[in-house]
C-alpha cells in the first residue's frame, strides 16, 4: 500500500483553542499516536506520506505581522506559508518520531519545505473569488469590527448556522504540479515517511524566464495532497477531518451521512451545492480527481477513526462509476 494521509486543521489546533505552542504540540502528539498505529500495521514494502493544512496558523501569523508592521516589516503570504509549513512539519515530525520510537519502530521521518506550482491567471486571484479560509472562526459581529481595521481583507461564511461560522478567505489557486516531486518520490521509495506539501505547498508561479516566484495565496491542502498522491503513485488517499462521514444537506434537519458515492454521484452532489467551497467541497473534489487519475481508494473520515476508515468500517468512500 502507498498511502497519502491529508490531515485537517483539527489535527494541530482545535477551533476553541488559542493556538499556543503547548496546545499544538499536544494535538500533534495525539495525531502522531494514531498515525504510529497505522505504521505499526504496515508491511516493510508499504509507504506513508503525510500532508497537512495550515489555515489557522497562517491566518494568525498574518494578523501578527499586520499588528507589528510599524516595528517589523510584514512578510508576504507565500513566506508565511513557508514559515507555518516549517512550524507544523517540525511538530508532526518530532511527535511521530517519538511515537514510533516508543513502539520500537525504526522508521525515518522527515518534513520538507515544499513548493507547489499554480497559475497567475487562476480565477481565485480575481475580485472576490478568493475562497480559502485562514485564521480563526469568527462571529458576524467580529467580522464587522475586523473589516474596519483591515478593509482589504475578504471574509466569508464557511459553515451553515449562526455563531462562529465566518473566516477570512484568501486566493486558493488550483495546484498544477509539485515542484519537489522527484525529491519526494526518491525519499518515499527509500522507505522514509515524508511530510510534504504542508498547507497545500508554498504557492509559486513559473515566470517566462523559467524561474519560480512566490505569490499571495494559500493552496487547498486536499487538492495539493491529491497531486502529491500522484507523485508517489499512491493507491490510497485518506482525508482526515472533524466529521466521520460526508453528509448531504449538512447542517439541516434532513442531513444524511454518505457511506459510499460514485464519481458521478459526487460530481452531482457538488453541483447541487451540498458541499461548501471552503469546507467539504475541496475534499470531495480531491477524491474525485484521485479516482479519475487511477487511484484505488479515496476516503474521507475523522482523525479519531483513521484505523477504522482504512479497514473500510467507517468514513465516506468515493469509488469509480
Amino acid at each position: 500500500m502507498r498511502l497519502v494521509v491529508a490531515l485537517g486543521g483539527n489535527a494541530i489546533k482545535q477551533a476553541h483553542e488559542k493556538g499556543t505552542t503547548l496546545e499544538q504540540f499536544l494535538n500533534c502528539k495525539r495525531t502522531a499516536r494514531l498515525l504510529a498505529k497505522v505504521v505499526q500495521r504496515m508491511s516493510p514494502n508499504d509507504r506513508l506520506v503525510i500532508t497537512h493544512g495550515n489555515g489557522p496558523q497562517v491566518g494568525n501569523l498574518a494578523v501578527q505581522q499586520d499588528m507589528a508592521k510599524e516595528v517589523v516589516p510584514p512578510q508576504d503570504l507565500d513566506v508565511l506559508g513557508a514559515m507555518t509549513q516549517g512550524q507544523i512539519g517540525y511538530m508532526l515530525q518530532q511527535m511521530l518520531d517519538n511515537q514510533l520510537r516508543d513502539l520500537g519502530l525504526k522508521v525515518p521521518v522527515v518534513a520538507i519545505i515544499n513548493r507547489v506550482q499554480v497559475s497567475r491567471d487562476d480565477p481565485e486571484f480575481q475580485d472576490e473569488n478568493a475562497s480559502k479560509p485562514v485564521g480563526n472562526f469568527l462571529t458576524e459581529e467580529e467580522v464587522r469590527e475586523l473589516k474596519k481595521k483591515y478593509p482589504n481583507y475578504i471574509y466569508k461564511k464557511v459553515k451553515p448556522g449562526e455563531g462562529r461560522v465566518w473566516r477570512r478567505v484568501v486566493p486558493s489557486p488550483d495546484p498544477i504540479a509539485n515542484v519537489e516531486a522527484e525529491v519526494i518520490k526518491r525519499m518515499v521509495d527509500a522507505g522514509i515517511i515524508v511530510i510534504a506539501s504542508g498547507g497545500g505547498g508554498i504557492p509559486v508561479v513559473l515566470d517566462p524566464d523559467g524561474h519560480h516566484r512566490g505569490v499571495e495565496a494559500v493552496i487547498d491542502k486536499d487538492l495539493a495532497g491529491e497531486k502529491l498522491a500522484e507523485v508517489i503513485n499512491a493507491d490510497t488517499f485518506l482525508i482526515l477531518t472533524d466529521v466521520e462521514k460526508v453528509k448531504l444537506n449538512f447542517g439541516k434537519p434532513d442531513e444524511k451521512p454518505i457511506d459510499r458515492m460514485t464519481v458521478s454521484e459526487a460530481k452531482r452532489y457538488l453541483k447541487e451545492g451540498h458541499f461548501l467551497p471552503g469546507s467539504m467541497g475541496p475534499k470531495v473534489k480531491a477524491c474525485i480527481r484521485f479516482i479519475e487519475w487511477g487511484g484505488k481508494r479515496a476516503i474521507i473520515s475523522s482523525l479519531d477513526k483513521v484505523l477504522e476508515a482504512l479497514e473500510g468500517k467507517t468514513g465516506t468512500e468515493v469509488v469509480p462509476d
